[in-house]
């Protein structure tokens, strides 16, 4: 098949104009063309009245060689590559150890899988409960519930990209197509088939609940074994190799090769491998605040009349600004359509995150507005210092919110004069259990509200009532990524610990569902190589 790239068309096209496209690009007949589908799906927005629609299509042709020569200069005019996902291994019927899992999160759901598939039938160990009574615990919280620690927005079955966004694309490289094998295995579990071609695919929290059960039956079908509510305490390392795990019920697992797939939260797990000599280094993260709008006051500024199109959907933004104290203050996680959720993890301490359905029709639009900071610059005496900074303002926030989960928040208006909010405007917090307002300078480093009130009026400008006085900033948000990286070799195993293969989010190589499970698969053909190459020389 032929790829074609760069196919424009106005928003409102009529059916068979893909078609027409299509030919008139490669100057053929209609009966020359035998099919199409499309590939990907983007749109062009920067002209509110004039948005186009951006294809990539894969057209079956019958005269393929030629055309290959005729646009052989012609970079929108490929030959479309195989993107169909092949093993690298297979496990021998005389395995004499399974590997493990730890973590069941987008990163260890595709680890697992992987292996399952290749015959390895890996065990996996969760801390958390399973998704279903998962759900029932975070919904609880919400309400005002206790917090259970080992059963939140950070831990369980699905880890923290089940109550998000379920944003599914990324700007990482991925030229062995691990993505499609990403989107081709939710799509199966019941991920609705669009996810193939937009350009921005989601899924949502109530869909992405479904999806991982029929993940983890996959998983159990082909010979692997889910433990929850089952936490790895302290890892047995003799002379650099991992040779088992003891595990939070007193049982003793002999293991010498685990993918580390823990998330971004998995805090005491960071410590304790870092008492245990594995290599562990800090390195950049983020801090801010949850920014709540209108999204119908988006949706305008991004797409005029024509908001509300179904194709476009609700309409989401990425914004950077680069401040004149160095610093940079970004938009992450955008959320259109949905709500601000407490993402605690740990007892006297409040997270922000953002969630959104596959509907996107929630009333407000959120984005985590951050600020980066550094290990050199401003946490550099340790490498779990990082954890330590997070933890401080976390607790800030838990205290300034009034020592109930309530979150901390101001008004856009009164952040940008320095001053504490008493009420709210028209914009109607989304957070549960409730936020109190006050002075958000009282939760966070002056140098990361210095750097926010410099970048909301520049965001303005890009998007116009991005800073109206009554939009909403709620925090904190630290979780943006894990402020530590257990570095791992070309063998993808920790630098310094054979066996143990670093991976996802938490150990710094990965950042959301898409690119986590991308590293899941990656890690899972490396570990499983390795047993491999062993099992054949003993």
């Amino acid at each position: 098949m032929l790829r074609l790239n760069e196919v424009k068309l106005p928003l409102n096209h009529e059916e068979d104009a893909l078609s027409t496209a299509i030919l008139q690009k490669l100057g053929i007949a209609s009966e020359d063309m035998l099919s199409f589908e499309v590939f990907k799906r983007a749109y062009d927005a920067r002209n509110k009245a004039n948005i186009l629609l951006i294809y990539i299509v894969d057209v079956e042709v019958v005269n393929q060689a030629d055309l290959l020569v005729q646009f052989a200069n012609d970079p929108h005019v490929r030959e479309t590559p195989d993107m169909t996902y092949q093993f690298v291994a297979k496990a021998p019927q005389n395995l004499s150890s399974r590997p493990v899992v730890i973590g069941l999160g987008p990163c260890g759901l595709f680890a697992a899988l992987i292996l399952a598939q290749m015959g390895f039938k890996p065990i996996v160990l969760e801390r958390g409960k399973a998704v279903r009574e998962r759900t029932k615990d975070v919904f609880g919280f919400w309400r005002k519930k206790p917090l259970d620690t080992e059963s939140n927005v950070q831990f369980g079955e699905g880890g923290a990209g089940t109550f998000s966004d379920g944003k599914l694309y990324s700007q990482i490289k991925d030229r062995k197509h691990y993505g499609r094998k990403v989107l081709n295995e939710f799509v199966a579990a019941g991920a609705p088939e669009e996810i193939l071609y937009v350009s921005k695919p989601h899924i949502g929290t109530f869909k992405l609940v479904n999806m991982v059960e029929k993940m983890r039956a996959q998983i159990i079908e082909l010979g692997g074994e889910i433990r929850f509510s089952t936490r790895v305490d302290k890892f047995d390392i003799q002379e650099q190799k991992l040779k088992g795990l003891y595990l939070s019920n007193d049982e003793y697992l002999p293991c010498e090769h685990a993918v580390l797939a823990v998330g971004h939260s998995a805090r005491d797990t960071f410590e304790m491998l870092y008492e245990q000599g594995v290599y562990v280094e800090a390195k950049p993260f983020s801090i801010g605040f949850r920014i709540e709008h209108e999204q119908s006051m988006i949706d305008e500024c991004r797409f005029g009349d024509n908001a509300g199109n179904p194709i476009l959907g609700a309409a989401d933004y990425k914004l950077v600004h680069h401040c004149k104290n160095g610093r940079s203050v970004y938009s992450f996680c955008m959320c259109p359509g949905g709500t601000v959720v407490a993402a605690a993890s740990e007892a006297g301490r409040v997270v922000t995150n953002g969630m959104s359905q596959y509907s996107r029709h929630e009333r407000n639009a959120n984005s985590a507005i951050v600020v980066g900071i550094t290990p050199e610059q401003d946490y550099p005496e340790h490498p779990l210092a990082g954890i330590a900074l997070q933890r401080q303002l976390e607790e800030l926030a838990y205290t300034v919110g009034g020592e109930n989960y309530h979150a901390p928040a101001q008004l856009i208006g009164d952040f940008l004069k320095g001053k504490s909010s008493e009420q709210l405007g028209e914009v109607n917090p989304s957070y549960t259990p409730g936020i109190t307002l006050t002075d958000l300078s009282k939760v966070v480093p002056s140098y990361v509200i210095e750097a926010i009130q410099e970048a909301i009026p520049a965001f303005d400008k890009k998007i116009k009532g991005f800073a109206k006085a009554d939009g909403l900033l709620t925090g904190v948000e630290t979780r943006t990524s894990s402020p530590i990286c257990i570095k791992r070799g070309k063998d993808l195993q920790s630098i310094n610990t054979q066996g143990l293969y670093p991976a996802g989010e938490g150990a710094g190589y990965a950042g959301g569902i898409w690119s986590a499970g991308i590293d899941g698969i990656k890690v899972a053909e490396a570990l499983a190589l390795d047993m491999l190459a062993k099992s054949q020389i003993n």
